[in-house]
């Protein structure tokens, strides 16, 4: 009877764990195919990007991949992908934006790709000069895991699995001049920054919070 019972609860257990797994994996989509640039649309300079092995390739000067696959705009989300940098190569992820012909993105934050850029300090998971990370959590020549967490005034920054940076905005802030740099809502970028560096972006995903 005993044994029946123990068996019963590492039923009960397992098919708890099994539950929240699956609602783990609920609301998850998926914003690239792998093999081209449907839903994003390229600003300034097409020759900046391009595709290999499944990843958007940045590589060239200055230009920013935008999706545009939703016309609802992104608030509360978690965005997951896959990054990889070359040797001194600057990329970033912009959250909250919106779509530019060009210069740098105006609105919403970058979150910062660098493992070993010379030339700028901040590095990946910076929440770029709003809330920056002077040691990289990561290197090149591989792929690490990139999580960007939004909620309500809140975001999270973790690579790898492991958290490396939040920044809670200030309940006076506002919005600046040439990048506003506040939550507000809006859609994904990603950056090729310079001809000299080389960023890989894949496998990104994004669940949408309440």
């Amino acid at each position: 009877m005993k044994r029946l019972t123990l068996l019963s609860l590492l039923f009960l257990a397992l098919t708890a764990v099994s539950a929240r797994a699956a609602d783990d994996d609920k609301g998850w989509v998926s914003l690239t195919d792998g093999k081209s640039f449907d839903g994003w649309k390229i600003n300034e300079n097409e020759k900046a990007w391009s595709i290999k092995d499944g990843a958007f390739v940045a590589n060239g000067s200055r230009s920013h991949l935008f999706y545009v696959g939703d016309d609802k705009p992104f608030k509360n989300f978690i965005l997951n992908l896959k990054v990889m940098t070359k040797n001194n190569s600057n990329g970033g992820v912009y959250i909250h934006t919106k779509y530019q012909d060009e210069n740098w993105p105006k609105h919403g934050f970058e979150c910062q790709v660098n493992n070993s850029y010379n030339s700028d300090p901040r590095k990946t998971a910076s929440l770029y000069a709003v809330k920056d990370v002077k040691e990289a959590p990561a290197g090149d020549d591989e792929y690490f895991d990139y999580t960007i967490e939004v909620k309500d005034k809140t975001v999270k920054l973790s690579i790898n699995g492991k958290l490396v940076n939040e920044y809670t905005e200030p309940a006076d802030a506002e919005a600046g001049k040439d990048f506003t740099r506040v939550f507000d809502k809006g859609t994904f970028a990603l950056q090729a920054h310079d001809p000299g560096s080389t960023v890989y972006y894949k496998d990104i995903r994004v669940k949408r919070l309440p």
